[in-house]
């Protein structure tokens, strides 16, 4: 779902002057005052929430934690000449069960800037939907889009706040701003890497072994889409937590295309006689 169409009303527009200062970078605690509108969340009743929920959620993996959180996934982006390649898998799992094989795992923010999912399928995607609420009071506040890097820096921030209370996402915002292609990676302890290629989940390993053999920016676009297949498939082959089909995208100076969801099990006999 695209937020292009969504809260459109003066009332919306009160919050939106607070996030100005984020395209520059500068973090505004004004943004998470209740002025502002924000969602919140309250904390557990304890005298350390953060220790609370860290001895009662799987985060770092405890064996004795009552809520054990199943990481399993394969996400990737990578700059090019023209433009960005994002591409996942749409396993989702729980336990050793496989729950979904068409989860998707992009969430599409605005028409030019998506977010991938990696973690917590919940926290991905509620925070990245804020996001996406946030974006656009800002293009209903100041005219023009909201750049990469501001965007990024929202999501970091919110996600922030909740350090150490058990959130899990490892995420990519990628798009085209003034500036050209941006690739940020946010992960929910706030952390925000600027960079040029990135595979996040567990098959991340396998993945980057493909991006690391073949990739180069000056590649071309049809070789660009088919080195994201290629490492997205070869991590559902080795990894047992990634799987189901390959989601490709291509983000472009006028906006981000959808290329096409195709089946693992088909490309492993493709890549196979090929190989033959």
């Amino acid at each position: 779902m695209s937020f292009a169409k969504v809260f459109k009303s003066a009332n919306d527009l009160k919050s939106a002057s607070y996030i100005h200062a984020l395209d520059k970078d500068i973090y505004d605690e004004k943004i998470f005052s209740e002025k502002a509108g924000d969602f919140k969340f309250d904390f557990a009743p304890v005298l350390k929430p953060a220790e609370f929920s860290n001895s009662h959620i799987d985060v770092k993996s405890q064996k004795d934690s009552l809520i054990k959180l199943a990481h399993g996934t394969t996400t990737l982006a990578f700059k090019f000449k023209n433009g960005i390649i994002v591409a996942t898998d749409s396993r989702a799992t729980s336990g050793n069960i496989i729950a979904s094989q068409t989860v998707k795992k992009v969430i599409e923010i605005n028409p030019y800037l998506l977010g991938t999912m990696a973690g917590g399928a919940a926290d991905c995607s509620y925070w990245e939907r804020e996001l996406g609420r946030r974006c656009r009071l800002y293009e209903l506040s100041n005219k023009e889009r909201i750049s990469v890097a501001a965007a990024s820096k929202l999501l970091s921030n919110m996600v922030y706040s909740y350090k150490g209370m058990g959130l899990s996402m490892g995420t990519m915002i990628c798009g085209w701003d003034k500036k050209g292609p941006g690739l940020f990676y946010v992960d929910s302890e706030g952390q925000r890497l600027r960079g040029d290629l990135f595979s996040v989940g567990s098959g991340s390993t396998f993945a980057y072994g493909i991006l690391d053999t073949a990739y180069k920016y000056d590649l071309e676009t049809a070789d660009a889409i088919e080195l994201g297949r290629r490492a997205i498939y070869h991590a559902t082959h080795r990894d047992a937590y990634s799987g189901g089909y390959v989601r490709l995208y291509h983000i472009k100076e006028d906006g981000w295309e959808f290329i096409g969801l195709e089946d693992v099990g088909e490309l492993h006999y493709k890549y196979v006689n090929e190989s033959n």
